[in-house]
Parts: structure tokens; sequence; C-alpha cells
């Protein structure tokens, strides 16, 4: 029996990934989107059913209830995610509450899960083994907002019926990425013959395709897993080892110059997570 799945953020980076695993899964799910945020799915014809507001963090807890009759599973991949702005932004605040309204409308429709997206910057950092059970420490606003939020609908939802799944993303990349990080840049320099400046190089990270991010995402639907899950490859990598890679398939190694790019004083030296999706194989 397919569930009735309502997913917010669907036009994003990562949403658009969950969207389309969900359609593969055999799932009609509900997509709560701006107006005219469907074209932006990538989504072919009337493959979803579409709800529209101007801002869903705004929307009060009876519009929320009309939109959730039927629905018993909600994953909900909306933020305010603007590059640039969005880590020390009091519009994280804002995204708080909203959530929170659509937590307590989801509990009094009788929701059966609810699968939320954090961050791996909930953790302390840095760390080049974090497992679920790490020690939590944010930095910024926006990873404090996520780990608030969690451990808001944690408590709320214990012992209500309503199940919850934490989805706390790693370094993510592939189709839809903004321009201005990592991947994209490289490629777009290095196809150009331009220089790329760079950081030392020795920082370690774990990057995982947006794809797979989406598909262990939408994964937790059926598997019904609850509480913190780590949605990243458990490989590490460093940033000298990615540059040098991309540069190879384009044969400019000699474009790369490291230590000669400005490093943010947040930025920690490894993050490495260790995953726990249980009863979702990997592609082959």
């Amino acid at each position: 029996m397919k569930r009735k799945i309502l997913l917010t953020g669907a036009s994003g980076f990562v949403g658009r990934q969950i969207a389309r695993r969900l359609l593969a899964a055999g799932h009609r799910p509900v997509l709560v989107l701006r107006p005219g945020g469907y074209a932006r799915t990538g989504l072919a014809g009337d493959a979803a059913d579409i709800v529209e507001t101007p801002d869903l963090f705004a929307e009060n807890a009876d519009w929320w209830r009309a939109t959730l009759d039927g629905v018993n599973t909600v994953i909900h991949a909306a933020w305010y995610v603007e590059p640039g702005r969005y880590l020390d932004s009091p519009e994280n605040i804002r995204c708080v509450e909203g959530s929170l309204t659509l937590a307590e409308a989801a509990l009094h429709s009788g929701l059966r899960h609810f699968i939320g997206v954090g961050t791996c910057f909930e953790y302390r950092l840095p760390n080049d083994r974090i497992t679920v059970d790490a020690t939590l420490g944010p930095v910024t606003l926006y990873a404090a907002a996520k780990l608030a939020l969690f451990r808001m609908l944690e408590r709320r939802f214990e012992g209500s019926g309503t199940t919850l799944a934490w989805a706390r993303l790693f370094y993510l990349f592939g189709e839809g990425e903004h321009p201005a990080r990592l991947y994209p840049m490289l490629h777009r320099k290095l196809a150009a013959g331009e220089p790329v400046a760079l950081s030392s190089g020795d920082k370690v990270r774990d990057f995982l395709d947006v794809a797979e991010a989406g598909r262990l995402i939408a994964g937790l639907v059926e598997t019904g897993q609850t509480g913190p899950v780590n949605i990243c490859s458990g490989k590490p990598v460093t940033i000298r080892a990615i540059a040098e890679q991309i540069a190879d398939a384009y044969g400019r190694r000699d474009l790369l110059t490291f230590g000669t790019a400005t490093v943010h004083p947040r930025d920690p030296m490894a993050v490495v997570g260790v995953p726990n999706v249980i009863g979702i194989s990997a592609e082959a």
C-alpha cells in the first residue's frame, strides 16, 4: 500500500532528488511549493499533487491541517538557505517557528512519520568519525536552529504515535548545485583554463552525490527508521584530492594554486560521518 506523502522544499537542491525518488517508488507526493515552483522541480507533467503558498513558514495551523488531510508521512526539506547569508540569518528562527506549526498540525492530524532534514553541523567539529551519538555543538545560527527544532520535535512527538526521523546532511554535490560551490567552481574554471585559488587542501570532508542523498531520505518512508540518520558516504577525502581528480579530467593540475585562498575561521579541519541508514541497499 502506497503512503500519502507530503514533501516541502521539492524545488530545492535536495528536495528535487527526494521527489524523484518518491515518484520512482510509485508514490504520488503532495508538494508544497511557491507559486510557479513546480517548474523548478524538474518533474514532468502532473506527476504530483501541488499545494501553492507564497511562504510555507508563515502559514497557520488551520492551513496546515487542511493541507495534511489524508497525509500519513511528511518529509520536511524546506529551509532558508540563501548562499552567503543563511548561516547566521535570523530567517533561521522563522523557519523553526513555521516548522513547529507544521509539526503541531501534523501531530493533530494523526501523522504516522515525520522526516526532518538537519545538518552535520549540528555536531561538534572537527570530527573524522561522526556517529549519530557523537557530541553536539553547533557554532552557527543555522545549525543551532536545526538542532533546536530536532530536540523540540523529539520531545513533542514522544509517546504520541508520530515517529520522527532526522536526516543530517553532510557535504553534497551534484545536479543543481550552486555555481559558487567547490565542484561546479572547479569544473567551470578548469574548463575555461582559469587558475583556481584554493586553501592548502588538507581539510578532510565526506562528500555524497545529492541524488544518492535524495534516495536515502526517500527510503526512510519505506523503512520507517527513526532518530538521527547520517546522510553521508562515510568516506574521507581531502579537498586537494578532489581538486586534483577533477583537474586531471581536464589535464590541468597546473591551474591549481593551493594555499592561496582565504579560509573561513569556522571552517573545520575534518567532517566525516559514519552512515547508519538501515534497510536500504546500496545501488549498483
